[in-house]
Parts: C-alpha cells; structure tokens; sequence
C-alpha cells in the first residue's frame, strides 16, 4: 500500500533502504495446522480491487460499486501502526457496503521489524517477537469480530521494508509472523501477509521453514500489471488455489461516480471476509 499505515514519504524511505480454499503446493505446511478444527467455508473473490487510507464514505462505495471497475475493497481494521483515522470504518459500515456488494478485504498494521528505518509506535525485537505477535493477532481479530467479521475470515497482516539480509532482524520478523498466524488460527481466522517482493513478502515466500506461516500473500511489485501470475516471483506451486493478491499501482487519483480517491490498485484471488 502506499504508506497508508504510516507516511507516504516515511514508506518511500523504506522502500529504497530495503532496496477462496485452503491452499495447496508451497503453501501447505503452513495451513496444516487448520485441520484439527472445523473451518467456516472459505470466502474467496478473483477481480480487481483498491485499498486506501481511510475507508471512504458509503456515497463513495456505492458510486464506485455502481461504476463496475472494482468489486474488492482493503480496510486497515487495526494495529498501532495503522496511519489513518476510520471514521467510517464500523459495523454497520461493512453491513451496508458487504450488501452493496463489496467483498471486503481486513488488513491490519501489526509491530514493524527492528531495522527498519524510521520510527513506528511498535516495533519488533528478539526478546517480545512472540508474545507481541500473539497479542497482536488476538487484537487483530477482536477488531475483526467487532466490525462484523466472522471466524473462517481471513487477516492480513502488513509488514513494511526491511533489510532481509540482516538475519537478526529477519529472524525477528519470522518469529514475531509464526506467532500472530498461529494465534489467528486458534481463534479460526485465516493468516494472510501483505509484503514487497524484495523484502518482506520475499522472507516469507523464501523462508525454509514454513511452519506457521501465512497461508496467503498479498505481494506489492509496482509493474502495473493486473494478475496473480505473470509477473508472480516465485515458485509456481507456492500459494495457489486461491491465495494470491497482487497490489500492481500505488497513487492512483481515481474519480467514479463523482468520487474522486486516491487509491492503490490489487489483482486479487485470494480469501475476502465472511460478513454477517
């Protein structure tokens, strides 16, 4: 996204320094752990979609709804990096824009890693990785519950740049990632990742060991090109069948229906919220 958790010059920073069903192949192991509990059925949606800052006025979704372009809209649910205000983001909000027919897509802004430049109100070290990604994730999925969506949703967890070769740090992130995707499945939410190809999703979609690791990824690689596969990065067989999004274009000032939003465009194929 661009920077809608934290600044938009604070993300370009960041980026230079760093420089629906359960899924099959890559994927696997790190959806094992869901078998031992009956799952709601898997909410997934293939189309286009936008996220942004703050989530917009209902006006504002039912014209761009109207328009057609897109059907799936990304909400920053949480997290004490999220960097916009949500006026607009309630319960009744997402009751009246899922019957508009958006399938919604919760993002949360979870600690960010120890190296990365500029501050955060949290960040990730060796000694609190665990039991920060376990409080986040039971955080990430009150908020979840508490905007009307239901167990068997997916949550996507939003990590930034960083330095992958910095093992310390990497080693962090992974830990603080295993700990907020196996508490989100102990409370039957699904774990989705949102990172860049050169960094963060890359430590995820590299990493050796898998367990515990998120089940679907949400890749930002800025080529304008709308799909989950041509330009996708990695092995053929990682995240498929349904556990991809792709956030293509970032800053795109879009008007529909008389709304004018600044949005970021995402090719998805992924899990969507299961609402009311």
């Amino acid at each position: 996204m661009a920077e809608h958790r934290q600044s938009k010059k604070r993300r370009y920073i960041a980026w230079g320094v760093a420089s629906a069903v359960v899924v099959a192949g890559g994927a696997v192991a790190a959806q094992q752990s869901m078998a031992a509990t009956t799952w709601p059925a898997q909410k997934t949606f293939t189309g286009r979609a936008f996220d942004t800052c703050a989530a917009p006025s209902l006006a504002a979704m039912k014209a761009w709804k109207a328009d057609g372009y897109y059907s799936g809209a990304a909400v920053y649910i949480g997290g004490k990096n999220r960097g916009c205000a949500q006026p607009n983001l309630t319960n009744s909000w997402v009751k009246s824009v899922n019957s508009q027919g958006w399938k919604l897509i919760p993002l949360y802004v979870g600690a960010q890693p120890p190296c990365q430049t500029g501050s955060s109100p949290e960040k990730i070290s060796a000694a609190t990785a665990t039991s920060l990604g376990a409080a986040d994730a039971a955080d990430a999925v009150a908020k979840a519950s508490a905007l009307g969506m239901k167990a068997g949703s997916p949550i996507y967890l939003d990590m930034e740049p960083y330095a992958i070769t910095d093992k310390a740090c990497n080693d962090a992130v992974l830990a603080y990632v295993r700990s907020f995707t196996k508490t989100l499945r102990g409370k039957v939410y699904r774990a989705g990742y949102y990172g860049f190809t050169s960094s963060s999703a890359k430590a995820v979609a590299t990493a050796t060991n898998k367990t515990d690791l998120p089940g679907n990824l949400w890749y930002a690689l800025w080529d304008g090109q709308d799909t989950t596969t041509a330009d996708w990065p990695w092995g053929k067989d990682q995240f498929t069948n349904h556990s991809r999004g792709h956030q293509y274009k970032v800053n795109s000032k879009e008007t529909r229906g008389g709304y004018t939003i600044t949005v970021d465009r995402d090719s998805w194929d992924a899990p969507v919220a299961i609402v009311g």
